[in-house]
């Protein structure tokens, strides 16, 4: 029977002591091997944009940007199951998109109201018009100081479906061209020109100099929008929710109008109630 060895340590049936490594860690546990860690998971790389272009993401607004010949693609990151049905909605796009996993589109985006749909292209901004190259034969829409962008996106959404020329905003105080901004207005950034001005007064005197009758809306006006002129050119200034239209928002407009709403509430957002004014003005 060999000697015992006088340094070596009794166990006592207990798990035997590990000694560190030469890297200065304890073996792995092997029980532990194979499950999930709790810390939260970081995605292998980063989707890097330039922040000087527009990011835009979802099926409708990547596709419609992608129709857009004015548009100048720089990355698309998509999925597998999204770039199968970019194909089908817009077989003739020429940038070769990235597949990637969704968890790096969540990742990049950083949002739990981004619903990406596993899509999302960076674009060049587009080139807007001046106030002095919008149509002056048609209707065009003011926002007074509208600042949050899912309303103005859906204001976008309902000036693209009744054909209006362009959307006037202030450079300060609007909402801002972000991802949530095209999320909302589903495409119809491509299509309607989005005009910025250094001040709303001047823009609304300039518009009276081409021409333009400007209707404001005003849920306690006299008048009713079904009753107003509808000569063209017209122009439709819409002020924030809450505030309305500011005082001298409201003095320069020829008329000044309310949706007449039989019911108990007498107040409309914002967007709901440019969809609603469109249509007085377009029938």
């Amino acid at each position: 029977m060999p000697p015992k060895n006088p340094r070596a340590k009794k166990t006592f049936g207990k798990k035997p002591f590990f000694r560190a490594g030469p890297g200065g860690q304890k073996p792995r546990d092997a029980s532990r091997v194979g499950k999930p860690s709790s810390a939260p998971h970081t995605p292998e790389r980063m989707l890097v944009a330039n922040p000087d272009n527009d990011l835009i993401y979802g099926a409708h607004p990547v596709t419609e940007a992608l129709k857009n010949p004015r548009r100048r693609p720089v990355n698309l990151w998509c999925t597998e199951n999204a770039f199968l049905r970019l194909k089908e909605e817009a077989p003739d796009v020429s940038i070769t998109p990235e597949i990637v996993h969704p968890r790096l589109l969540d990742h990049m985006l950083k949002s739990a109201d981004a619903v990406h749909q596993g899509i999302i292209l960076e674009a060049k901004p587009l080139h807007q018009p001046r106030l002095d190259e919008v149509p002056r034969d048609g209707l065009i829409v003011l926002l007074d100081q509208v600042t949050d962008p899912h309303n103005v996106g859906a204001i976008m959404r309902s000036c693209a479906a009744f054909n209006v020329s362009a959307v006037v905003v202030t450079a300060r105080h609007s909402a801002e061209a972000t991802g949530v901004f095209f999320k909302a207005a589903s495409g119809a950034y491509e299509h309607v020109p989005y005009v910025t001005v250094t001040n709303l007064a001047r823009a609304m005197d300039e518009l009276i100099g081409y021409g333009f009758h400007l209707v404001g809306l005003d849920s306690e006006a006299e008048i009713d929008m079904a009753g107003v002129t509808k000569t063209r050119p017209l122009a439709l200034v819409l002020g924030a929710e809450g505030k309305g239209l500011r005082q001298l928002t409201a003095k320069t407009c020829h008329e000044v109008a309310r949706i007449d709403m039989p019911g108990v509430i007498k107040s409309l957002n914002v967007s709901i109630a440019c969809a609603v004014s469109l249509y007085a003005l377009t029938h």
